[in-house]
This record gives C-alpha cells, structure tokens and sequence, in this order.
C-alpha cells in the first residue's frame, strides 16, 4: 500500500480532548490489568500473537470496556449509542480520535493500547491501525511510513535502560513515543527525534493521552536535529536496524548499506554524551566471513566511552531474511514475487560475505578513563527484565576495580550478592565434582565456573574478613603456599567482581 492509504491522524494540538478520553479510557478500565481481566489469560496471550478471534468472541457484550476494546484495539466499528456514555463521542469525532463510518457506527482512527508503566501508571500508547502488537491487522503488508506500536524489541529497550534522574535525554527513532514516555519520569527534559514526521505526531498522541509532559520533537536522521553544542545523559534508540536490500519499510529498514546505521549511530553518539552519561541502542549486526564479530563491534565504540555490548542471539542469512520477509507480509504475495525478493536479500549478503546476523544491545558510558573498557559477550540465555539497575551497576563495579589494584583489592571486604546458588557438576558417586558453577537468580542470570579456590572463597563473604584474610585461610586448609594463592587469586575475584557474583562492602 502508499503513504495514500493511511488514514489521518487525531489533531495533537487538543490536549483536553486527550485528557477527556484518558479520563473516559480509565473510567471503564481500559487498563492493561483490566483487558486481562477481561479478556483471561488465553485471549489476552492470542492478541500478542496477532490472532484476535479469542478476544473478539470475548467482547460480545454491551459493556463500555468491552466496546472501548473492539473500537481502539480490535478496530471493529460500533454503534454510536453503545459508546456514548463511556466516551466524550462528539469532542473525539471532531478532534479526529473517531470517525462516522455509515449508519450510527463509529470507528477509530488509530490503534490504543494500555500499557502498564513501571510504577504503576496506566500509559496509552496509540499506532497505525493494525499496527499495536497484538493488534487487529497482526502482521501484515506494511505502508513504507506506518508507525507501529510497542514490541519485543522496544520493551526490550525499555527494560535495560538505566533510570537515574537526569537533566536531559534523547530518543532517537523515536516511533510510537514508548521510550520518550518512559525518559518523561526521570528526565528533566526529553528530546525525541524521528526521520518520519509521523511518528512524531502520534509521539505526541501517545504523551498526550497518557497523561505525560510533552516533550521536543525534531525531524531528522539519526543526530541531524540535534545541535553540535547539545549533550545529553542518556541517549536511547530502538533504530531501523534491519539489514536489507534498499530502504523499503522506514519503521525497520536503515536506508544504509549492511550494518551502517547502527554503526554510525554508536560511533556518533560519543561526542554527545555528558560525563558519565550512557547511550544504550538495540542493534542488528553482520558476521563477515573471516571476521570476529566481537572484534567489528569493539571497532564501533567511540573514544572516551566504556561499551558493554551483548549479543542475544544469531540468525543465519536464511533465517533473517525469512523473519523480514514476512514481517512485511512478502510470503503472502505472488510467490514469483516473493522468490525475487527473497533472492535480492541473499543477493545483498552474498556480496557481503556476510554468514549470519547477530541482534543485541549496545551500552556507551562517557568515562574520563585514559583505558576505557569496552566488553563484548554472548549471552542468549533468559535474564529478569527491567535490567537497568543491573546495567548501572555493571559499570560502577568497572569503576570499582579500575581503582583498586590486586593489592588494594586484598584488603577489601566482600560478600556474595543475594540469591546465588552453587552447583557442583561431576559424575554420580564420585567423591569431588569435576567443577563448581556459581549461577545468579536475578539480572543477568549469569553462570561462571569456579576452581575449589574460588567456591570456597565466594562461599565464606560475608563481608567480616578482607579478601586476603580469607585466602591465607585457604590456602591453610589446602595445604598450600598462602603466598602463590595471594598471588594468583585476585584475576579470579576481579571477575567474580565485574560479573556480580560478589559486592566490595562500603
């Protein structure tokens, strides 16, 4: 479909139309709590997988929230009196939020969605129609400048950025607005940026209706709205990282040639951080035969910036292109059709050298460091989302040890972190395990493997005995030279450190 058939957008300068709707919204429970509630689980679960019949068969009735659910998430036409009472009707057709469809029927004119802010609060966020996950379009052929709603990745986002109080952020490709919504409670002020003028409309649909402050909305690719001389505390991005052929789908797709945009937005976004500021992206990543990936990565980190760049998983070129193809609805047109852009993605890859992609999140911290420390890793396993407190806390504990040296690190006290469990893994019977494998119950959910050194060591912090005091005992019971074990020790507490599995006390 053109940018033709997209149908017009509520007015964003009626900001007490806004807040009569919000009112009417949570007046009858428009809620995220209240759709499971009504919906159940089941129904509530579908949605997210684009199937709505469970939730249709669920809002059979004549009750507001029922009504309000089939008009602003299902997008089904209802008579105008079934609604009338639980909304201001007459301001909402006139502001744009509802059309006359024929008959006494009214419809919406954009997807509404509950979501469930972090502290409680009841946000809205609005989208094309058909495009709010879970939405009644689902998946499906895609208009080159539609403005989806809140997904995996965005929440993902959402969930690993650190919230400190801070003066002012940025939301790059800011989209429906979710991360400029979520920056408005611990941000002085809050700049969104995005390259379609569209996004930032129903960006401020989305503030406006959930009851948040407005925030600046600029036009623009990637840092091209903002100021040479302006710097920010936090930067966020979920970009159009898709790697494809062309720029079809400005929601997903860069417009740059492989992995560029993303590689432009981390090495730009140095230079406009304050000190100690983060930026923190989601990004899409080539395997380049006979390259480390690891190594491509570091090479996009900017100078003066300590990086924490974890890979979530990879997907070979045939997987990724499946995933975009259909995400844009592709496997349902003409299949001759289909194969040709199939074969123009393994086109673009096969001159790349490119074997696979990778997907994962991307952690600047501005540090005045002279050796800043930047990590890349894999870690595909589930974690406990929000991690934000988990991401400030890896970079402090960065700073922890850039201070102390083995030494000073000796005559520290340590205890272990809350909810760490031990495994000792070997075979049945056998009187000492082959390994010992300390694993975390929160944030990262990490495992690491420890020698009888380190599980003995780990097990006896709680915080009374310095690190060193603790090894002479060891090294007492073992048998060993207290000296060789102070020794060779502390490389292996300085990762217990940076991975959270130990905490310096005071």
């Amino acid at each position: 479909m053109s940018n033709a058939t997209l149908s017009p957008l509520p007015s964003a300068d009626r900001p007490e139309t806004a807040a009569r709707l919000r009112d009417a919204l949570l007046a009858a429970s428009f809620t995220a709590d209240g759709l499971l509630d009504l919906l159940g689980a089941p129904a509530y679960a579908a949605l997210a997988r684009s199937e709505t019949v469970p939730a249709l068969r669920a809002t059979r009735g004549d009750s507001p929230l029922e009504m309000l659910v089939r008009l602003f998430l299902l997008q089904q036409p209802v008579p105008h009196a079934r609604v009338a009472d639980a909304l201001p009707v007459d301001a909402c057709l006139e502001a744009g939020w509802l059309v006359r469809t024929g008959g006494d029927e009214i419809a919406a004119t954009v997807d509404v969605r509950p979501y469930g802010g972090p502290g409680g609060e009841d946000w809205f966020i609005v989208s094309d129609l058909g495009c709010a996950v879970g939405g009644a379009g689902g998946i499906g052929s895609r208009d080159e400048g539609v403005v989806l709603g809140v997904g995996g990745a965005s929440t993902t986002l959402a969930g690993i950025t650190v919230r400190t109080p801070v003066a002012a952020a940025l939301d790059l490709g800011t989209g429906s607005g979710i991360q400029a919504l979520h920056a408005s409670r611990h941000a002085t002020r809050v700049t969104a940026t995005d390259v379609n003028p569209r996004a930032l409309h129903i960006t401020a649909l989305t503030l406006a209706l959930s009851g948040a402050p407005a925030v600046d909305l600029r036009e623009g690719s990637l840092f091209e709205p903002v100021r040479q001389d302006e710097t920010y505390d936090l930067i966020v991005s979920n970009p159009p990282f898709v790697i494809s052929p062309g720029a079809r789908l400005t929601y997903r797709d860069g417009g740059m040639g492989g992995d560029d945009l993303c590689r432009t937005l981390v090495q730009q976004a140095g230079e406009r951080l304050t000190e100690g500021g983060f930026a923190q992206f989601l990004a899409n990543w080539q395997h380049v035969e006979g390259e480390d990936w690891q190594d491509r990565l570091r090479s996009w980190v900017p100078r003066g910036c300590d990086a924490w760049i974890v890979k979530r998983e990879v997907q070979d070129v045939t997987q990724y292109a499946e995933l975009w193809l259909r995400d844009a609805g592709d496997h349902r047109a003409d299949p001759v059709e289909y194969q040709a852009r199939y074969d123009a993605w393994l086109d673009e890859f096969e001159a790349r050298k490119v074997k696979a992609v990778g997907f994962g999140w991307i952690t600047l911290r501005r540090t005045g460091s002279a050796v800043p420390s930047v990590t890349a890793e894999e870690w595909p396993h589930p974690v406990e989302q929000p991690l934000g407190d988990a991401v400030r806390a890896y970079f402090s504990r960065l700073d922890y040890l850039r201070t102390h040296d083995d030494a000073a690190l000796l005559e520290q006290h340590f205890r272990l972190a809350e909810e760490i469990v031990q495994e000792q893994v070997g075979l049945p019977g056998a009187e000492d395990p082959e390994h010992v494998v300390l694993r975390q119950n929160r944030g990262m959910r990490r495992a690491t493997k420890v020698d009888t050194v380190g599980a003995g060591f780990a097990g006896v912090c709680d915080g009374s005995m310095s690190a060193g005091r603790i090894l002479d005992a060891i090294a007492q019971l073992l048998g060993e030279d207290p000296v060789l074990l102070r020794d060779r020790t502390p490389a292996q507490i300085r990762l217990l450190v940076e991975q959270g599995f130990l905490e310096p006390v005071g």
